[in-house]
Formats: structure tokens, C-alpha cells, sequence
């Protein structure tokens, strides 16, 4: 009988060890959270099983740590307080002695509404029970429509504006401040809004505006049309068609759903008015599906309802004006010896990207013959991204198509190895053909562009070589290769002409690096 390595032994057991840790965060939400769906007055109760199965499961990923650990013991500014739960100050602005025990609210306890404050991010993620939401006293066009049909429609008609009341929360009783003739109530001041959900340096903050629209309300107006049973993610997106910014908002859901607990991926609520996009594609793959607020017809009202920070907010988007010093390291190094100065959350969203299309995310890479490597170019193409767009993209490498050809003509007659040359025109594949594109790649080339954002999803030996005009000098990619623990190379242009010798010569070195 062979001896088990000690290496293979802890790998072993760290393996175990996660499984067991993820089946038991998942059996349960955290505390105070509806750990099941409750009967609705007058209506009769779908089984939860029945409607457990229209939900997605979280697929089991190698880079996965646990979400549930105290986020007071999180240190400020540390790599987990930025891309973890470091979600550390909890704030009930209404509680219930039912959702208090774990009954979401119900039983005629009214509904509960809380946040979780992160003082790195300077953010909350929020959740509630018995929340009614009223589409009419939102303003902003219907969303989801094809984009063909709304060319020309202004960005402002795409963002809500809530009326007072567009929200409102089931209240119960003198607890609320319901009695003696007074209907109705603000839930949250604007000293709270200040403290809890700052809308820092944006000019507008839809999320903060609709937590600031929620009115707590006695049972006698607490009426709905319709109820939603499921946990619900309600989202506002602003660069919806650009895929750096829809990637902060992905991020921002995901790591909503772990900090609350969620046993199931959950489906979302667009709040806004924004037509439909290929990146769409996507968020069905990541979480149970969605639908648009103002596609509810009449009020509806959800059992837990859970509401993410925007993606202006998270360490993806403020690392570009903020130094977060932060390097991607393994999960199985980081369970064995936490660092706060080390990050696998990006591993494990890049992962979570990777199985929500179907993709292998057990093994480093596809099994191929190591003497054959993926060079993926990452191209910019013309395309219509959304109705004030004219179609066409600016160009940050002005002889694209020559460095292409160039680094093509030194593949096909390189003889180190073999070397696949991928030509990646994103803007017309679909989104599981890019992402498996970007997992195949030993090496992703692209000029500065929001479809280098996909390194998110690259295995942790691919190496990144990003071309870099003068006017498009920012460090979007080079943090995210460092986040994720991935070797990063830039030629940096006087202009926006690259030599293509340059290139090439760059390439080469890299691939030698691979033993090629």
C-alpha cells in the first residue's frame, strides 16, 4: 500500500473539510433570516419544495471559504473587509418578536427590516420581511425591452425615482408607531441614510433612494396582488452594457447572497428601466432568473427581500481611486494560514462565473497535451451597446488588426511548442463561448478594454499582457491579475500604435516562461 504524502493528505482533508463546511452554511440562513416561507393570509401555501426547485443550487467551488465567521473579528481594511463579508456593524431599523425567533415576521408580527455596515467599504448590504413593493410609485421606463425598439431614450428615463411609499413594510401595532390615527411612517431617517448608506461621491444613489422610500405601514394597508415566497435580490444597475461595471454589480449580488445566508441562488428584481442586453445571459447563468419591477403587474410584496449595494461600492470599483493592498492567494493556503494581506474571493467568483456556464472548475485547466497552449487576443469590436450608442467603440489600439497578424504569422511558424492564436471577438459570441475561451487561454493579450474584465474567470496559471494607450493608462486589469494571483505584463504606448515586433518579442519571452 502506497503512504499518503503529507501534502496529499492535508489537500484531502482540506477538501473534505470544505464540503462539509459548505453543505452545513448552506442548510441554514443566518440568524434572524426567514429560514422558511410562511403561509400568506387568504391564500393557500405553495409546498417549499415545489418552489425550491425552480432555484439553482450553489455549485461546490475549490476556491470557496466560508462566509458565516464573525464579521466584528474581520479587521478594518483588511483583504477579507474588502472582498469578503467584512459587513461587521448590524443595524435593525425594525424587528419583530417573530422575526426575532427566525419566523421572517410572520404569525402577525409584521415585517423586519436591517442592515449590515462595512466601515472599509463604506456600504451596507440590507434585507427585510414583508415587503410590499408598489411599481406605479416608481417612475422610470418599463425595462427589458429590445434595444432596437428604444434607440435614442435618455439615461435618465432608464433610472427610478421613487415616491414616497414605492417601498413600504408591514408594520404592527404601537411598537411601530402606528396608533392613534397615524397610518403611515418613513422607516428610515435621513440621519441613518447618512450614517448607513452614504451616497459618497455619486450624484445619484438609486439604492440609498429606494431604502429612503420605504414607508412602514399598519396591516389594515398592508394589501398585496400578488406575493413573491423565494429570498429575492432587488438590484439598480447604472453601466449596464459595459462589462467591468456589470462585473462589479455580478460581484456586488453575489457577495450579497453569501453574507445573508442564502441556501439557494436567488432571483433578482431589476430596479430600473434599462433594456436588455447579451450580458443578461449571464446574470440568469449566476443566480435563478430575474424580472424587471415595472413587469410586476399591481403591488407585490416578498417574504425576504434583499437589497444590493451598488457596484460603485465594491473593492473592484474603489481599488481604482483607493490603494487596497490585497494579492490573490489559494484557499487551501489561506484555510491553513489567514493572511490578511491575501484574497481567494475573486478565485472563488471567477469560479462561480465558470460553473454557472458548465465549465470544469476542478482541475487548473483542461486536459490537453502540455505542449499545446491557448493565446488568447481579446479584440474591440463595433457593436450597439445601448440606446445612446452609436455603434461604434473608440479605438485604443489603432493598428489592431496588423498586431494581430502579426503575432499569427509567429504561431503558425513557431517550433517550441504548439500554439493555438484565438481570435477573441467578444461582442459576437456568446457569453459561455467567451468564458470558455478565457478559461482555455494560457496567455490573454488584449488592449485596455472592459472585456479584459473576464480575467476574473481565468485559471490561476494564465498570464496577462495588456497593451496600453497613453490616453487609457488606468489600473483596472493590472488589479484584478493581482487580486487573483495571476502574472501580469503591459506594454505601455507613446500613442495608440504598438510596434508590432514589440509585441511578439513580448510574447515569446512569455511563452518561454511556460517552457514553450
Amino acid at each position: 500500500m502506497n503512504i499518503m504524502t503529507s501534502k496529499t493528505f492535508l489537500i484531502l482533508l482540506f477538501f473534505v473539510n470544505s464540503l462539509s463546511v459548505y453543505f452545513l452554511l448552506h442548510a441554514q440562513h443566518r440568524d434572524g433570516s426567514p429560514g422558511h416561507s410562511l403561509s400568506t393570509e387568504g391564500r393557500s401555501r405553495q409546498p417549499q419544495s415545489h418552489r425550491r426547485r425552480h432555484l439553482k443550487p450553489w455549485p461546490i467551488l475549490p476556491s470557496y471559504l466560508p462566509w458565516s465567521q464573525e464579521a466584528a473579528a474581520v479587521p478594518l481594511r483588511s483583504c477579507e473587509a474588502y472582498f469578503g463579508n467584512g459587513f461587521a456593524r448590524r443595524v435593525d431599523f425594525l424587528s419583530s418578536s417573530s422575526a426575532a425567533a427566525g419566523n421572517g415576521g410572520g404569525g402577525g408580527g409584521g415585517g423586519w427590516f436591517r442592515c449590515f455596515y462595512s466601515d472599509t467599504l463604506q456600504s451596507s448590504i440590507c434585507e427585510g420581511g414583508r415587503l410590499r413593493m408598489v411599481p406605479g410609485r416608481i417612475k422610470m421606463s418599463r425595462g427589458g425591452e429590445k434595444l432596437e425598439d428604444v434607440i435614442g431614450r435618455r439615461e435618465e428615463e432608464e433610472l427610478p425615482v421613487f415616491s414616497d411609499g414605492a417601498f413600504e413594510i408591514e408594520g404592527s401595532g404601537k411598537e411601530f408607531g402606528l396608533g392613534r390615527g397615524m397610518s403611515r411612517r418613513m422607516m428610515v431617517t435621513g440621519d441613518d441614510l447618512d450614517r448607513y448608506v452614504p451616497a459618497g461621491d455619486l450624484t445619484r444613489h438609486t439604492m440609498r433612494e429606494l431604502i429612503g422610500s420605504i414607508q412602514v405601514v399598519g396591516g389594515a394597508e398592508f394589501r398585496c396582488d400578488q406575493w413573491v415566497e423565494e429570498s429575492t435580490l432587488l438590484v439598480t444597475r447604472f453601466e449596464y452594457a459595459n462589462l467591468f461595471h456589470t462585473v462589479t454589480d455580478w460581484y456586488s449580488a453575489y457577495v450579497s447572497s453569501r453574507v445573508t445566508g442564502l441556501p439557494y441562488r436567488p432571483r433578482l428584481v431589476f430596479v430600473d428601466g434599462h433594456c436588455s442586453t447579451q450580458l443578461e445571459d449571464t446574470w440568469r447563468a449566476l443566480f435563478s432568473g430575474f424580472r424587471y419591477a415595472k413587469n410586476f403587474s399591481g403591488s407585490v410584496c416578498f417574504r425576504h427581500a434583499i437589497f444590493s449595494p451598488l457596484g460603485y461600492e465594491t473593492a473592484l470599483f474603489k481599488g481604482l481611486t483607493e490603494e487596497i493592498n490585497c494579492s490573490g492567494g489559494s484557499a487551501l493556503h489561506l484555510w491553513r494560514n489567514p493572511d490578511d494581506q491575501k484574497t481567494a474571493r475573486l478565485s472563488e467568483f471567477g469560479e462561480m462565473i465558470r460553473a454557472a456556464f458548465g465549465s470544469p472548475v476542478h482541475k487548473q485547466r483542461l486536459e490537453k497535451p502540455v505542449s499545446v497552449h491557448n493565446v488568447l487576443f481579446v479584440r474591440r469590436e463595433d457593436y450597439l451597446a445601448h440606446p445612446r450608442h452609436g455603434g461604434k467603440i473608440e479605438s485604443r489600439l489603432s493598428n489592431e488588426q496588423e498586431v494581430f497578424d502579426s503575432l499569427q504569422s509567429w504561431t503558425d511558424n513557431h517550433l517550441g511548442c504548439k500554439i493555438n492564436l484565438v481570435n477573441g471577438l467578444f461582442a459576437h459570441m456568446p457569453m459561455k463561448e467567451q468564458v470558455r475561451a478565457i478559461q482555455d487561454a494560457s496567455v490573454i493579450i488584449g488592449a485596455h478594454g472592459a472585456g479584459l474584465t473576464h480575467i476574473v474567470s481565468a485559471t490561476p496559471k494564465t498570464v496577462i499582457l495588456e497593451i496600453i494607450s497613453i490616453e487609457y493608462r488606468r489600473p483596472h486589469f493590472a488589479l484584478i491579475a493581482q487580486w487573483k494571483g495571476l502574472k501580469y505584463h503591459a506594454i505601455k504606448l507613446s500613442g495608440s500604435y504598438a510596434i508590432p515586433s514589440v509585441v511578439v518579442d513580448r510574447l515569446s519571452s512569455i511563452m518561454k516562461s511556460l517552457g514553450c
